[in-house]
């Protein structure tokens, strides 16, 4: 388990489980996303990275997509109808029909993907640094910048992204925590500590960390995994979430 930093915010969300779902414990989950009734994943290491439609009910992968092998799939989010999917280092962005993931186009940002969402006008990437990069949905070009910061301190390690209630939720790399980011300041206002989600001895790899959040809004439901973790748990939130004033 993670500690927790010395400056983190007293007191951790409240959430509860609300169903634990069967997930590929192969799958080396790098973006997750839901929309319309569907789970999308995106998975990473080169030689294995996929786009993939998962009943969130079975766990059951109703659609894949072979990523070619000089890429290492990273973050996902879904604009209209289009799923757009980065790669780790390769610097090169997909959109994809998200009916049946053809590929539309392809895109180009400088650095590392890690982690991707949207706000309903841009779209926001993680690279594992503490900023993050707000970018125009159809031109992809750069609109502006945030820096995470708690307490004042930066934040390393941002990883897989969802925006959810005016605030952008990011897994820490090898950490059971999800940190709730202002997108006006990028003060971190909130976290949840998910530690007790999957047990130790159940993580087969050092590399079996958190990195999964999607969210329904009909349901106000997140539903969250890891890589190569073998469950996808659905939560509910209990008490009102912190905001900044």
């Amino acid at each position: 388990m993670h500690a927790l930093p010395a400056d983190a915010p007293t007191k951790a969300d409240s959430f509860h489980i609300v169903h634990v779902y069967p997930h590929d414990p192969r799958a080396f989950t790098e973006g997750f996303v839901y929309a319309d009734g569907m789970l999308y994943e995106s998975t990473g290491l080169k030689g294995h990275s996929t786009l993939r439609a998962i009943d969130p009910k079975t766990g059951a992968i109703t659609r894949n997509l072979n990523i070619a092998d000089t890429y290492f799939g990273e973050g996902i989010t879904v604009w209209q109808n289009e799923v757009i999917q980065l790669t780790w280092q390769t610097q090169t962005g997909f959109v994809y029909d998200r009916s049946n993931f053809h590929l539309l186009r392809t895109f180009h940002y400088d650095g590392e993907g890690w982690g991707l969402t949207q706000d309903g006008t841009s779209l926001i990437r993680s690279d594992g640094s503490p900023t993050l990069r707000f970018f125009d949905p159809h031109t992809f070009r750069e609109t502006r910048r945030l820096k995470v910061t708690e307490n004042g301190v930066p934040v390393q390690n941002v990883n897989e992204l969802e925006y959810i209630h005016g605030e952008i939720f990011a897994n820490i790399w090898h950490s059971d925590r999800i940190i709730r980011i202002s997108p006006q300041t990028g003060k971190v206002v909130g976290w949840l500590d998910l530690s007790m989600l999957l047990p130790p001895d159940q993580r087969t790899d050092p590399e079996a960390v958190l990195n999964g959040i999607a969210y329904d809004a009909k349901t106000n439901h997140l539903f969250l995994t890891g890589k190569l973790w073998p469950h996808i748990f659905e939560i509910e939130l209990n008490a009102p979430r912190q905001k900044e004033k």
